[in-house]
């Protein structure tokens, strides 16, 4: 009984390092952001905590700023990285709101300097402000009376290279985009339909003057939980909470492609540095990884224990590297390396590229999951000589949802080498409002959802464990709640097995390089910074973890805070 209580402990330990490829990654306990008191934050019934970055080009060296919510309160520092340790009594800015909560917020890059910032803050109740923590004062209020939209605002964004535009999505399922210098009116507005297709509609605001919004944009059936725009601005992709990621060209309004989770809703998203990949994820506890260009899902990640609250792709550690030369033609490579947004190494004597993406997530499990998506997952037609790197790769067969059969004698290149499927858009389910009863139990330590950190892993596992893989699937994933059951039931009966939402065999199934409990509440923050990267969770307490080579000597920490 004792030996069983220690390794409970031990499992339940909260991690301070971790280790890949690269090196070690070590958290700074003297880099930590919090409330000035660093008591723990009473996150019942609290909106989810974030953080923003912005770089003031500030000649001292110190340009990052960083802003974070807890609570009512916004907080606005300095932020030291893993140079100095951080100065929590001296926060440029502190605001403390009442009847209302901050829910998100964003920084403007274009318009930012060391003696200014525009800074847009979402509330709990639907409006949204804009103001500026250096000069600390608000600039505007806009949707005041909620006349616009009464939900929660979800997420908040400036447009891509715009000084003045922004976009706001909100839990009605709504998404609007405002310009920073109309008002917005002192009467409900009113809309004309501009653009209509599956699943969505485009509204521009009638009014004989100026106003906000500039559009409305409905999207899916539920709330909007996430939006991002990909790394050129031209597309935008929207998370769902009836399940559904859907990206649209933003300009012309038009659906550019679908994909539908495994089950639940999806929570978040983001794009690939080179905007050639999606990631999304959810309530189906999985990161499923989708190809922008073929508009196909192309790998799923299982790791977590509860649901996905973000997903983030690693800059600086996604690369594309010239390889030796090798058999095959230069089309069976990726896009041409000066267009590509990865970092690569020149080389006059080769033509194969290795390609890398990592890519993050972390959950309401507390755990912080790292995977590497490489080439012999993203061009499976290769021949097997070219590929230099390997994902780690679960059995296509080893974890199928509940009462779903499994094709025989399917092998995972069969499945990959599949043809594309159609990108032609479905209409939207209904919406999914399950929530995390926390009931959660951990998979087994000897099975295969007990998931290493080596580096290669073979793309089968034996046939005699898909019964116990099938079991563990069923126990470790989080489920809806019992009203919505048999809505989830029919909706996944629609959906799975086409291309909207491939089955579990059909498709590689990615074991990720770092699985970690860094942290006592559920995690809603990940961020990937050049030295470091930022994670965050529900008390309050924002990390920062060094990368591998970046650790400053604690000696050099202690005389910062003298």
């Amino acid at each position: 009984m004792a030996a069983e209580g220690g390794g409970k402990e031990q499992a339940n330990e909260i991690k301070t390092q971790f280790n890949t490829r690269e090196g070690i990654y070590r958290l700074l306990s003297h880099s930590e952001y919090s409330r000035p008191n660093r008591v723990p934050f009473n996150s019942q019934g609290s909106n989810p905590v974030r953080v923003s970055f912005v770089n003031v080009n500030d000649q001292s060296g110190n340009g990052e700023r960083i802003c974070f919510n807890v609570g009512r309160e916004l907080y606005f520092y300095i932020y030291k990285g893993v140079r100095k340790a951080a100065d929590l009594s001296k926060p440029i800015d502190k605001r403390i709101y009442k009847g209302t909560q901050p829910t998100c917020h964003d920084f403007n890059p274009v318009t930012a300097t060391a003696d200014s910032v525009s800074l847009l803050v979402g509330f709990s109740a639907g409006q949204v402000q804009l103001i500026d923590p250096i000069k600390k004062e608000t600039s505007k209020l806009f949707n005041e009376e909620r006349l616009i939209d009464k939900s929660r605002v979800t997420c908040v964004r400036w447009v891509p290279g715009s000084e003045t535009l922004f976009l706001v999505a909100h839990s009605s399922g709504s998404l609007y985009l405002y310009n920073v210098e109309n008002t917005c009116g002192t009467t409900a507005p009113h809309y004309t339909l501009l653009k209509q297709g599956d699943s969505f509609s485009v509204h521009t605001c009638k009014s004989k003057s100026p106003r906000n919004p500039l559009l409305r944009w409905t999207v899916g059936d539920g709330a909007l939980n996430e939006f991002a725009f990909s790394p050129d601005g031209k597309f935008l992709a929207c998370a769902s909470q009836d399940g559904y990621l859907r990206v649209f060209g933003f300009d012309a309004a038009e659906l550019h492609g679908t994909m539908k989770s495994y089950f639940g809703g999806l929570l978040c998203v983001c794009w690939s540095p080179d905007g050639r990949y999606l990631v999304a994820g959810g309530e189906d506890d999985l990161v499923t990884v989708w190809s922008f260009s073929d508009c196909r899902v192309i790998a799923r990640g299982h790791g977590h224990k509860s649901w996905v609250s973000v997903v983030a792709f690693d800059h600086c550690t996604s690369s594309v590297e010239e390889g030796a030369e090798l058999s095959g033609s230069d089309d069976d490579c990726p896009e041409p390396r000066e267009n590509c947004g990865l970092s690569h190494r020149n080389s006059t004597e080769s033509r194969a590229l290795t390609v890398t993406y990592r890519f993050g997530s972390v959950g309401q499990d507390t755990q912080l999951c790292l995977w590497d998506l490489t080439e012999d997952v993203l061009f499976p037609h290769l021949p097997l000589s070219r590929t230099r790197t390997h994902t780690n790769v679960m059995s296509a067969t080893s974890l199928c949802g509940a009462g779903q059969t499994t094709a025989a004698q399917t092998t995972p290149t069969a499945a990959l080498t599949s043809a594309p499927p159609t990108t032609s858009p479905v209409p939207p389910a209904a919406g999914i409002n399950g929530k995390d009863d926390g009931s959660n139990s951990s998979a087994s330590g000897n099975s295969a959802s007990s998931l290493g950190v080596s580096k290669f892993a073979t793309l089968s596992l034996h046939d005699s464990r898909k019964e116990r893989q099938e079991k563990e699937h069923r126990r470790n994933h989080s489920l809806p709640q019992l009203g919505t059951a048999a809505r989830t039931k029919a909706e996944n009966a629609k959906t799975l097995g086409t291309s909207l939402c491939p089955r579990m065999e059909e498709v590689p199934l990615l074991e990720p390089l770092v699985c970690k409990k860094i942290a006592h509440e559920r995690l809603t923050v990940l961020i990937f910074l050049e030295d470091c990267l930022v994670t965050g969770c529900q008390e309050g307490f924002i990390c920062t973890w060094a990368r591998p080579g970046k650790v400053v000597s604690e000696r050099a920490v202690e005389d910062t805070l003298m």
